[in-house]
């Protein structure tokens, strides 16, 4: 019988008859005492009888010798208990293993350091998310708390003015619960995209029509500049979630454009695929920043007018899944301005039409 198939039926018979003992060493120590035993009885049948002095000083030299190397080589399970000990009290910072052996187990203790230190930035960002989605909250809470307890006191009048404050209050509320959901439907993969081709000066249009609503209800004087290239293209995508992003970079570019400032929103195609851009005049967002605005309730040193702080992180979610990516990028030399730019790129899922 071939050594492949006796490692083979082994595998089959699955024996493990030293699975009631609770101590690796004493397992290693076993088997090199079973294996001690069986190459002397061995060797007993096959050329006569050993001293039994001997044989007792060859068994004890290896049991000593196997209990002092498989110290060694358990150390990292045992710092592996005590890590997820500790990781089951909800220590995730602690020390890792030391992973510097070559075999099976520095792989283990390898893999298992990644998992922790995983497990730890879950931890930290959903300490994080409940402390941002706590602060969210309470401020247009409390703000429109204030508003309703001064008109029930007789403090303010239910005017018009005091009444579109509250309105806008709820209205932050509103667009905050929104985008939690949304946010935890596409990290939850339970928002599937809809692709369909649609024309880009369309999308572009809609945008920026609604954008100027928005921005003539809250007092912004800011105009919106659209550039397709060229005029007719189409993508194929989700319509209905690429909507969504140039919407949240338009709203964002909207805050931060000063008086008078305009937003130039851009959309090409090509055979590489959709390039999409939203361009502000707004001082810019610093280098060191950058990557840190698609992550959730960042709103780096641009922080005002009350943005939620998940819109950005709403658009890097969409465009991942879309197989794109999006990026703040350096703004054109000729704007005269800071500025910022954000460039969207999608791929092309399906090639280009020919003329």
């Amino acid at each position: 019988m071939s050594p492949a198939k006796v490692g083979a039926m082994f595998q089959r018979v699955s024996m493990r008859p030293l699975d009631p003992v609770r101590s690796i060493k004493i397992k290693i120590g076993i088997l090199v005492l079973g294996s001690s035993a069986s190459g002397l009885a061995v060797f007993w049948v096959g050329v006569g009888s050993l001293p039994v002095k001997v044989v007792f000083v060859a068994v004890v030299v290896s049991l000593l010798t196997s209990q002092v190397l498989a110290h060694g080589m358990t150390s990292p399970l045992r710092e592996m208990t005590a890590v997820a000990r500790a990781m089951a009290r909800g220590d995730y910072t602690g020390r890792r293993v030391r992973a510097t052996s070559k075999d099976e187990v520095g792989q283990l203790a390898s893999a298992f350091n990644r998992m922790a230190d995983e497990l730890a930035a879950a931890d930290r960002q959903r300490r994080e998310l409940i402390a941002n989605v706590s602060h969210e909250l309470r401020t247009p809470i409390s703000a429109v708390q204030a508003v309703l307890e001064n008109i029930v006191d007789g403090v303010a009048a239910p005017d018009p003015v005091t009444l579109r404050t509250a309105l806008a209050l709820t209205e932050r509320l509103g667009r905050l619960v929104t985008e939690l959901l949304d946010l935890s439907r596409i990290e939850a993969g339970v928002s599937p995209l809809n692709h369909e081709e649609f024309r880009v000066a369309d999308l572009l249009g809609e945008v920026a029509a609604e954008a100027e609503v928005a921005a003539a209800a809250n007092g912004r004087d800011v105009r919106y500049a659209l550039q397709t290239s060229p005029e007719q293209a189409t993508a194929v995508a989700d319509r209905a979630r690429l909507h969504q992003v140039i919407t949240n970079l338009v709203e964002n570019a909207s805050r931060h454009s000063p008086p008078g400032g305009t937003v130039t929103v851009c959309g090409r195609r090509d055979e590489d695929g959709l390039t999409l851009e939203v361009v502000d005049q707004g001082p810019g967002i610093p280098r060191e920043e950058r990557r840190r605005v698609f992550e959730r309730f960042t709103r780096g040193e641009r922080a005002s007018g009350g943005g939620t702080g998940l819109g950005l992180a709403i658009a890097n979610w969409v465009v991942t899944l879309h197989g794109g990516t999006i990026a703040v990028v350096e703004p054109s030399v000729h704007s005269g301005q800071p500025g910022c730019r954000i460039r969207v790129t999608l791929p092309n899922p399906t090639p280009l039409p020919t003329a």
